[in-house]
C-alpha cells in the first residue's frame, strides 16, 4: 500500500511540474492561439452545470478579448436526450459568440478522446484548453502528448485561486474529484505511453466548421 500510495504520489507531481509552464491564471498573460477546446461538464434541465458554465465564460473571455478566433465545444451527445455540445454552442450565442466561431465536438467521452479527436479529426495542432485548474494539467498532458500543442487557461476552483470561484465544493466534493483525479492522471499515463487507444468514434479530418454527424 505504501508503495501504491508513493507511486500515485509521484505521477500526480510529475504530472502538475511537466505542464507547470503551460498553464496560466490570466487573460492578460496566456499567448494567443486560433482556437479554444472547451471541455464539457455536464448540463441539468438542458443548461450548462455550474463548472461547464465556468468554463465556457472563460472561453467566451478569450474570444472577447482576441486571444482565440474559434471554440471548440468537446462533450457528450451519446444519448439522443442528451447533447452537452449543443447546450454549451447555445450558451455561447446568447453570450456574443457568432455561430461561425463555433465547431462541436459530439463524441468528447473523455478528456483522452477530446484531445485525441481535436487533432485527428478537427485538425489542431495547438490550443488553449479551457477547465478547472484540477483538471487543467492532466488535459495539458494529455493533448500534448498526444501531439497537440496545447497551453491553458485556469479556471479558479478549491485547489486553485478559491477566492474567485464562482462555483460552491462542498469538502466532500473537494475529496471525492481530488481522488477521482489524481487516479485518473494515472490512467492518462497509461493511455498516452502504453495502451494508446484510438476513441470511440473516428474519422477523416475535417477541419473545423459544423458537421452533420457525431461521428466526424
Amino acid at each position: 500500500m505504501l508503495a501504491l500510495a508513493i507511486a500515485l504520489l509521484l505521477v500526480n507531481s510529475w504530472v502538475r511540474w511537466a505542464t507547470a509552464d503551460y498553464r496560466f491564471d490570466d487573460l492578460a498573460s496566456i499567448p494567443s492561439q486560433q482556437v479554444a477546446i472547451v471541455f464539457g461538464a455536464g448540463i441539468r434541465n438542458n443548461q450548462p452545470s455550474a463548472a461547464l458554465r465556468e468554463r465556457l465564460d472563460g472561453a467566451i473571455r478569450l474570444y472577447q478579448a482576441g486571444k482565440v478566433q474559434h471554440l471548440l465545444m468537446s462533450g457528450d451527445n451519446s444519448q439522443v436526450n442528451y447533447d452537452e455540445v449543443s447546450v454549451m454552442r447555445e450558451y455561447a450565442l446568447a453570450h456574443g459568440v457568432p455561430a461561425s466561431a463555433i465547431t462541436r465536438d459530439y463524441a468528447g467521452f473523455s478528456t483522452y478522446e477530446t484531445c485525441y479527436r481535436a487533432k485527428a479529426i478537427f485538425g489542431l495542432d495547438q490550443a488553449i484548453l479551457v477547465t478547472q485548474d484540477y483538471h487543467l494539467p492532466r488535459a495539458i498532458y494529455t493533448c500534448r502528448e498526444l501531439g497537440l500543442a496545447a497551453i491553458g487557461l485556469s479556471i479558479p476552483d478549491w485547489s486553485h485561486q478559491p477566492e474567485q470561484a464562482t462555483t460552491y465544493y462542498p469538502p466532500m466534493t473537494q475529496v471525492r474529484y481530488t481522488t477521482r483525479e489524481w487516479l485518473a492522471r494515472c490512467k492518462a499515463l497509461f493511455e498516452v505511453h502504453i495502451s494508446q487507444p484510438q476513441p470511440t468514434f473516428l474519422g477523416p479530418t475535417v477541419g473545423l466548421g459544423e458537421t452533420t454527424s457525431a461521428q466526424q
